[in-house]
């Protein structure tokens, strides 16, 4: 089964972690929460509090199918983690699967990641990455996957479920779902 890691932040946006995460999983995709912080309990923006699998550090130097990076406010302590650029570079470079929701595309861009590809991201962060895709729910472009906000994440989690399954697990889920 595909392995995702899903780093979480404190301040992560909890529909955009959650939702994805719990469609993954209803796939059967083995999916690893993160906390960035060295405790595994990790608070959103609207205060829920998340009780992560493991800290970052613990699994910083494993390999995964997709990194998955929610939004919301704390993906300023994203940007400021060294680490966090460290994997998604690896990522990359071995051409698994980066997504990242909401605010979280600025990640990929201080990585240098999104020079002249197609993306999208949330309104509030498109003055920092000027050729957004701002009416596209969510983009797809080589391994990388962009979705705007909270409002998007059941789709994009069921577009995360198609890219690491395939288009007959993502319409199974949805209809699972009632989607």
């Amino acid at each position: 089964m595909p392995t995702v890691l899903t780093i979480l932040a404190e301040g992560f946006e909890e529909i955009e972690a959650i939702t994805p995460i719990d469609l993954l999983r209803r796939a059967g995709a083995d999916v690893t929460m993160a906390a960035l912080a060295e405790g595994i309990h990790v608070t959103g923006r609207n205060g829920m509090t998340l009780h992560a699998d493991v800290s970052l550090a613990a699994v910083e130097a494993r390999d995964f199918d997709c990194v998955f990076l929610p939004g919301g406010p704390g993906v300023r302590h994203l940007r400021a983690d060294p680490r966090v650029r460290s994997i998604v570079l690896r990522q990359h470079a071995s051409n698994r699967w980066l997504a990242a929701i909401c605010a979280a595309p600025t990640v990929l861009h201080d990585a240098g990641l999104l020079a002249g590809r197609r993306f999208t991201a949330h309104f509030s962060v498109a003055g920092e990455l000027p050729p957004i895709l701002a009416a596209e729910r969510i983009v797809a472009d080589g391994r990388i996957l962009t979705s705007r906000g909270a409002g998007t994440a059941l789709d994009f989690g069921l577009f995360l479920v198609e890219k690491l399954f395939s288009a007959e697990k993502a319409r199974e889920i949805s209809g699972s779902i009632c989607a």
